[in-house]
């Protein structure tokens, strides 16, 4: 049945719709949200691809969920976790539930990410900074788009319900400390300005907003402690291309590559797309550096280096013969774009300052950071 003047919205993953349907004016950013929700628990109980009987040999189980997890229309608790140790992993093979007063801690508490009762022989917690880097430069060099998005991925193997205060290289924060710590902290990295920062819920926005410290009880395992931006002209790669006429049916073209990044960093699965004309018949490629080879499906001569070393140049040339063109018709350039991975190295500058763990048996804790940064549109047009 469809209702009249109804609003539709949707979200789809492989042969499963997920709709909700409101004939009002509805917060459409909380919709979704439940809907993307809804499907991660979804993927939870019934892995990546559902199926018309896997959905039928567990309909109990997903209507328990859908009962849970809304009432009235308004959304209800859709944590993973407190979901499973209400219902189990699947409803015929459900563990015993907790007791009733345990139960209702962990659904209405401020802390239901996390269980109590945790211990690891070996406390540990793993930071990844993992950024990707868009740039879009001119024909002459000038910066048009220069954006870094970041997200600080954490791995957390910790007992009982310790507290972390987690530091970045935050300019505002090391311009409020001032003093000697700040001299400290400059020597190591300087202050970056970080712009629209986004939190998991375990984070204390309230202190964040205060005096910009993040402090959480992190969940156990694996997640996305926050995500944030930042506004730089950071070019780990400097491109300088040249393009040639030499009569109708040849061009010349020759491309100097350079890496602005600390020499003790390698970029590493390096590929650069040179676009060249449909017309084209024939090259002849000479690199200093790494293999290139003109694929027609592309339109244009990839370049693959394995390894390319920091504060360091790399130079093709490209004879490129073309097919006579009965009509004259001017060729529109695609842009020069360029994939790379550059482990243990932020563009931004974003550095992890510290990472405290307190809790009440005061045990040990050993942390591990790790830096990756990605191309996302790396162009320069021509």
């Amino acid at each position: 049945m469809i209702l009249e003047g109804a609003s539709f919205m949707y979200i789809k993953h492989t042969n499963v719709f997920l709709v909700a349907v409101t004939r009002g004016n509805p917060n459409v950013s909380l919709i979704f949200e439940f809907l993307v929700q809804k499907l991660r628990i979804l993927k939870s109980y019934l892995g990546d691809k559902f199926t018309d009987e896997n959905v039928q040999a567990n309909f109990t189980l997903l209507y328990e969920l859908l009962d849970e997890t809304m009432d009235y229309g308004y959304p209800q608790n859709s944590s993973i976790d407190v979901l499973k140790l209400m219902f189990g992993t699947k409803l015929e093979n459900a563990a015993p539930g907790k007791s009733g007063a345990a139960l209702t801690s962990q659904i209405t508490g401020a802390i239901d990410w996390r269980r109590e009762g945790i211990r690891y022989r070996k406390n540990e917690v793993y930071i990844d900074v993992h950024e990707i880097v868009t740039l879009l430069t001119s024909s002459t060099g000038v910066v048009l788009r220069a954006e870094i998005q970041g997200v600080v991925k954490m791995k957390a193997s910790l007992s009982g319900m310790p507290e972390c205060k987690f530091g970045l290289n935050d300019k505002l924060i090391m311009e409020k400390e001032g003093g000697a710590a700040a001299v400290a902290a400059n020597q190591k990295a300087s202050g970056v300005e970080i712009d629209d920062c986004t939190f998991h819920r375990c984070v204390r926005l309230g202190k964040f907003e205060t005096d910009r410290t993040i402090t959480f009880i992190p969940p156990d395992g694996e997640f996305d402690l926050m995500k944030y931006r930042v506004n730089s002209p950071s070019q780990p790669f400097r491109l300088f291309p040249t393009y040639s006429d030499e009569g109708k049916t040849k061009l010349v073209v020759s491309l100097k590559v350079s890496s602005d990044f600390p020499d003790d960093k390698k970029a590493t699965l390096v590929s650069i797309n040179i676009p060249v004309p449909p017309t084209t018949a024939n090259t002849r490629i000479s690199a200093s550096r790494g293999r290139a080879k003109y694929e027609p499906g592309k339109g244009s001569i990839v370049w693959r280096i394995s390894n390319f070393p920091g504060m360091s140049e790399a130079n093709i040339t490209c004879i490129v013969d073309l097919l006579p063109n009965i009509r004259e018709k001017a060729w529109v350039r695609q842009p020069i774009s360029v994939n790379f991975e550059i482990p243990m190295y932020s563009a931004s500058g974003v550095q992890v300052r510290f990472l405290k763990v307190f809790e009440m048996s005061s045990y040990t804790t050993q942390r591990w950071v790790r830096y990756l940064s990605k191309a996302g549109d790396y162009q320069m047009r021509l």
